[in-house]
């Protein structure tokens, strides 16, 4: 089980300013001095927690807390040395140790205070890192131009280029505008600026990028009617990256904050961020412009609110008299940051409409073409560009909005792959199930490889592969053939993967419910609440989608077919409850999967690993004992 399964998900963390938690280790009592000796296990990462299933010691849980906090130590360590990749294993294994431990969590207040002191302490810049989808990386999110721009002194009109006015002016005659160019000090200042090698390189940025998405931008500021100009927005606000994150935290490629976003429809949850989404978000700021100009009944005001809001514009027009900008500005009596923005637009806006004359070369990136899909229901990126052999890349620069490598269990979305695929994975995903696109994968054979140095690639046996794939035993594998990966490595953002999640002042248990695309039924159950009343701090089980959890116990008498019955006499037995009652027991072989023991049985692997935690904890092991009963 992957830590970010088991992470405490902060909402609206991409509103926040970013902090590392400073951490405590939990003081454990040492074993008793009177305790069997155990022995000298090389529990290596991803095989500790097997060997810890083995042991059955006196005073086990000390035992176990130990090795599990020994591990989180580990992965500080190195999370602080920057060897993130080695962290991230770190902290998985100290959770699957506590995890697959075969102890109650709940009931042991030691292991629980444990598991919670690792899961709330894993650091804000861990947690952000996990949520982008990639599980733990070293990348860092885009920082939004605007916040660039404003980092950096701006020269005094004394120091301006002799000619800069007149080009400018000249400019301005010459071209054609749909919103009003003023060329003033303020503005000169911004024009310098953008000449300076730093300033050069973020217009540069921005004006290449734009080749992406100009053509959609004009499309739809025609369709709601609004000025053409205001595609300069966007190029002072995030260079036209979808992804870009201020300060504030702003996000998109048109710099929504939350509350804004949802007012123009802009969805937000766990699986995505539509202020990311490129043509949606253009729409929303399209429409709040439009309010914001029959608010105010000007282009420069209208902008000055779009950055600040329109309380604060509006304070500062009751407080001077004045529904100018350029007074209210020269009485500073609006923030510094929303002064300097609408002559940061003007800048843009000229530079952008005549590059050459300011010394800007660039070549425009293609604009984005695709096709567009409906899954049905959840899958995994990785999973789509393997079937198409695309990229993974291409896919994320497409779907932007996406959180995470899995889309949402939505089935009205719409995944954009690239132009002219679109019929080839329909056609090739159709050989895999759709209840295992986000945990399969697909890989094209390179030369040299076998089955074995691939199913080792993917964490799997070469008898599951050879299965899915229906290979006969010894059959040589072909250079650039496509194989089927089943019960692929975990994936960090699949569907039915708990998490942990801390209750905010303003969340309620609907909001929370809708963020997660759950029910609040659902929340009662998955944490026995008895209302859904929800307080501040507490923490909350959530199976994003409304994967409902497994069952770990059903009734006997009126049990439907198919339901599982756990027993409680060790990890390795499980029960499955058949058409009819005559039990079956099978002892697991060499070479045997739960995909072909199921296949055998003609059940599935869902149903018998239902309800036995230890069979999502563990792979299957030679000598376990599976009770199927009435197997057909």
């Amino acid at each position: 089980m992957s830590a970010v399964a088991v992470l405490t998900v902060c909402a609206g963390c991409d509103d926040s300013v970013r902090h590392t938690v400073q951490v405590k280790p939990v003081q454990i009592a040492s074993p008793s001095a009177k305790q069997e000796p155990l022995p000298d296990l090389a529990l290596n990462a991803g095989h500790r927690s097997m060997a810890v299933l083995s042991l059955r010691k006196p005073n086990g849980p000390e035992w176990i807390a130990a090795e599990s906090q020994a591990a989180f130590d580990a992965g500080e360590l190195d999370f602080r040395a920057g060897h993130l990749g080695k962290a991230r294993e770190e902290f998985d294994d100290a959770l699957d140790i506590l995890l697959a431990s075969g102890f109650d969590l709940e009931s042991d207040r030691h292991l629980n205070d444990l598991y919670r002191h690792i899961v709330d302490s894993v650091s804000q810049d861990e947690l952000n890192a996990f949520r982008d989808g990639d599980g733990f990386r070293e990348q860092k999110p885009t920082p939004a131009a605007i916040d660039e721009i404003a980092e950096e002194p701006i020269p005094q009109p004394e120091a301006f280029d002799p000619n800069l006015r007149g080009r400018a002016e000249g400019e301005v005659g010459a071209i054609s505008h749909d919103l009003p160019l003023t060329v003033n000090d303020p503005v000169l200042a911004y024009l310098n600026y953008f000449k300076t090698p730093r300033g050069s390189a973020i217009v540069e940025t921005g004006l290449r990028r734009a080749g992406r998405y100009r053509a959609m931008v004009q499309r739809v500021l025609q369709d709601e009617g609004m000025p053409q100009d205001l595609i300069y927005l966007a190029q002072a606000e995030s260079a036209f990256q979808p992804q870009a994150v201020s300060k504030a935290g702003a996000r998109g490629m048109w710099q929504f904050m939350s509350y804004a976003g949802h007012k123009y429809g802009l969805q937000k949850s766990w699986w995505l961020d539509e202020r990311q989404d490129p043509e949606k978000a253009t729409h929303a700021a399209a429409r709040d412009l439009r309010d914001l100009y029959d608010q105010f009944g000007d282009w420069y005001l209208a902008m000055a609110a779009y950055n600040s809001g329109a309380g604060t514009v509006q304070h500062a027009i009751e407080r001077t008299g004045y529904s100018d900008f350029w007074e209210l500005y020269r009485r500073n009596v609006l923030p510094k940051e929303t002064q300097n923005y609408v002559p940061i637009i003007l800048a843009l806006t000229l530079i952008s409409k005549d590059p050459a004359r300011y010394g800007i070369e660039f070549e425009p990136e293609p604009p984005l073409k695709a096709d567009t899909v409906k899954p049905g229901q959840p899958i995994d990126l990785r999973l789509v560009a393997e079937t198409i052999d695309s990229d993974l890349d291409t896919l994320r620069s497409l779907n932007p909005e996406l959180l995470r490598l899995v889309t949402p269990a939505d089935p009205d979305f719409v995944l954009r792959i690239p132009e002219g695929t679109a019929e080839r994975f329909f056609a090739e995903i159709a050989d895999i199930p759709p209840e295992k696109w986000v945990s399969w994968r697909r890989h094209k054979v390179e030369e040299g490889e076998t089955l074995s140095t691939i199913a080792k690639q993917y964490h799997v046996l070469p008898a599951e592969i050879a299965d899915a794939n229906s290979l006969p035993t010894g059959s040589p594998l072909e250079e650039g053939e496509k194989l089927i990966i089943p019960a692929a490595a975990r994936s960090e953002a699949a569907t039915g993967k708990v998490i942990r999640y801390r209750v905010r002042r303003t969340d309620t248990a609907t909001s929370i419910a809708d963020e997660f695309d759950v029910t609040t039924a659902e929340l009662r159950k998955w944490n026995h609440l008895r209302s859904d009343r929800v307080v501040r701090g507490m923490s909350l089980r959530i199976y994003p989608g409304g994967m409902t959890p497994p069952a770990t116990q059903a009734k006997a008498q009126g049990a439907a077919p198919g339901t599982v019955m756990a027993r409680r006499d060790g990890p390795r037995d499980v029960t499955v409850m058949g058409p009819a009652s005559s039990p079956v027991v099978h002892r697991v072989k060499q070479g045997e999967t739960l995909w072909s023991i199921a296949r055998a049985y003609r059940t599935t692997v869902e149903a018998i690993q239902s309800g036995n935690r230890y069979l999502f904890s563990r792979p299957l092991q030679v000598g376990d004992t599976l009770t199927i009963l009435s197997a057909q």
